[in-house]
């Protein structure tokens, strides 16, 4: 049970870490340009230099809420990491981690939203560039996706012994 306890906390570790790099980085689009290499994030357009990624009117609304549900699922796993450690030490002895399940599950939902609505909105869209594919920080996203949904089942099924 120990070391059952102990893989999913670094497995939450690190969907926590690639949560982060995955929001952060600005690789969720590659494409080629006449300048070289061009890629978008959720932030910023960058060819040789970065700049503010700028998008229409009507896809503005949909951009921040990707960035918005990205920003939350960080936040749900950083306090479902916090109140597996909390738990880990409070909870009686065959009690489930209902809390830190919970949370995770809601990490699990916002990155499901967030992801889609990109996916849905903003999928081949790089300005000025041709032959695009999705980068690592959308498959990073969608590999968060996954392990969030695993681990927080987990948490739930899981009693402390």
């Amino acid at each position: 049970m120990l070391v059952l306890l102990a893989g999913i906390f670094v497995v939450h570790i690190a969907t926590v870490i690639m949560l982060f790099v995955s929001t952060i980085s600005n690789v969720w689009m590659v494409g080629s340009s006449n300048f070289g290499a061009a890629t978008s994030g959720l932030w910023q357009l960058c060819n040789k230099t970065c700049v503010d990624l700028l998008v229409n009117s009507d896809d503005e609304a949909s951009l921040k809420t990707v960035q918005a549900f990205m920003i939350l699922s960080i936040i749900f796993s950083v306090i479902a990491l916090i109140m597996f450690i909390v738990q880990l030490f409070t909870l009686e002895k065959g009690k489930r981690f209902y809390i830190t399940g919970a949370f995770m599950l809601v990490c699990w939902l916002c990155i499901l939203i967030g992801v889609s609505i990109y996916t849905a909105r903003f999928t081949g869209r790089i300005p000025f560039s041709t032959n695009t594919h999705h980068g690592y920080c959308f498959i990073l996203a969608w590999i968060c996706f996954c392990f969030s949904f695993i681990i927080g089942i987990l948490y739930l099924v899981l009693r402390k012994k």
